[in-house]
């Protein structure tokens, strides 16, 4: 059956499985085996696999209208736009399909407002480990190890500084400094949180200096955290927030929202065929409107607690490190044990988890999952590292 694939281009190590069907928290593969998914598509179906108020919205919507370009108004373009500035405190959004793209606007975004109001600054600080997509930009703005060396010339702009240290973004400040770019949570380098105190300290030395705050919630919006953002709880309130993943609960869906003193783009600035598109945007309606409640963040939050403490459980009966992240965002480091390995032992058991480090195993379930199902996933885990 693999051979179906052989014309698709080898951009990552795939398992021979080949994924028919999902339903919530499972997947089922052609073979007819079921796979317990703590994946869920590096944090996409933030509602599970296939969740009825995702098809319903969908199937309605699709009867309707599914595309007539940006170049007109839908009444979902502007249901969605309204819900986000609600749920971020902010003023202005921008619809787009992927957090890459979002997060490329967002510079723009900067980099325009710096040339009316900062002089033409255009630098960008970001943080050592941090990952904002895969475009030329975006891997110039990242902070992955490697990745300098790759596609030369790097995207200029960009400089870098150690996650948690205010004294070193302070330091790289300069004239030509319009904003400083970062995660919450840095899921991709293995859930290091940049910290409650760090963030506030952040928004009060970029405010005093005159310049951006931008702040990625690719992986950690939409309730992942426990908070429909994750920023929101150090009660801050960024200049330029990006969303995407689970604001499309599985479809192909991301937003730039600003402050309306920062938002100057103008007709041309920023743009793409789909961008806004009806389809996607009723159905990241449906997804903010079931995400916001705020008893749906709490059970969130709720079952972040009982898997943290069933990670440190096993970490601590196996002799494993720490576990890290918030919410529904979590990682396990391992001693001893090659994380990549584990990852496909893992898959002979029925589970799908992560490995973004040689020694972390990362963990990004449905925020819908069950208690019973991370007992499962404890238990299917405990036999992966036996």
């Amino acid at each position: 059956m693999i051979g179906q694939f052989e014309h698709l281009m080898q951009i990552t190590d795939r398992p021979a499985a080949v994924m028919v069907k999902g339903a919530g928290s499972w997947l089922w593969d052609h073979d007819g085996k079921r796979y317990l998914d703590f994946v869920q598509g590096w944090a996409v179906n933030c509602l599970g696999h296939s969740p009825r108020v995702v098809l319903d919205a969908l199937s309605a919507q699709g009867e309707r209208l599914i595309n007539c370009s940006p170049a007109y108004y839908n009444e979902p373009m502007g249901r969605l736009a309204t819900l986000l500035a609600e749920t971020s405190g902010l003023d202005q959004v921008f619809l787009c399909n992927s957090g890459a793209e979002a997060n490329e606007g967002a510079i723009k975004l900067a980099r325009k407002w710096g040339a009316r109001h900062r002089a033409g600054a255009a630098e960008i600080i970001t943080m050592q480990g941090g990952f904002h997509g895969r475009t030329l930009a975006m891997m110039a703005a990242s902070g992955k190890a490697g990745w300098d060396a790759l596609f030369p010339p790097a995207v200029p702009g960009f400089s870098k500084v150690p996650l948690g240290s205010i004294g070193a973004v302070a330091d790289a400040i300069t004239p030509s400094t319009v904003a400083v770019m970062l995660e919450p949570i840095q899921g991709e380098a293995g859930v290091f949180e940049a910290g409650d105190d760090f963030l506030r300290a952040l928004r009060a030395l970029t405010a005093e200096s005159g310049i951006l705050l931008i702040v990625d919630e690719i992986q950690t919006g939409v309730g992942r955290t426990g908070r429909f953002f994750g920023y929101q709880h150090s009660g801050i309130e960024p200049d330029i927030v990006t969303v995407g993943k689970g604001l499309g609960g599985g479809v192909p869906l991301a937003a730039l929202v600003a402050s309306e003193r920062v938002s100057c783009f103008e007709p041309g600035d920023q743009g793409g065929t789909f961008n806004g598109n009806p389809l996607m945007a009723a159905v990241g309606c449906a997804v903010v409107e079931t995400v916001k409640q705020p008893s749906f963040l709490q059970t969130v939050a709720a079952t972040g607690a009982y898997l943290t403490e069933a990670f440190r459980t096993l970490a601590g009966q196996l002799g494993h490190g720490e576990v890290r992240g918030r919410g529904l965002l979590q990682a396990l480091q391992l001693r001893g044990r090659d994380a990549k390995k584990v990852s496909s032992t893992a898959l002979d058991h029925g589970l799908l988890v992560n490995a973004p480090r040689s020694d972390t195993l990362r963990f990004m379930p449905a925020l819908t999952v069950s208690r019973e199902e991370i007992d499962e996933m404890i238990l299917r885990l405990r036999a992966s590292l036996d």
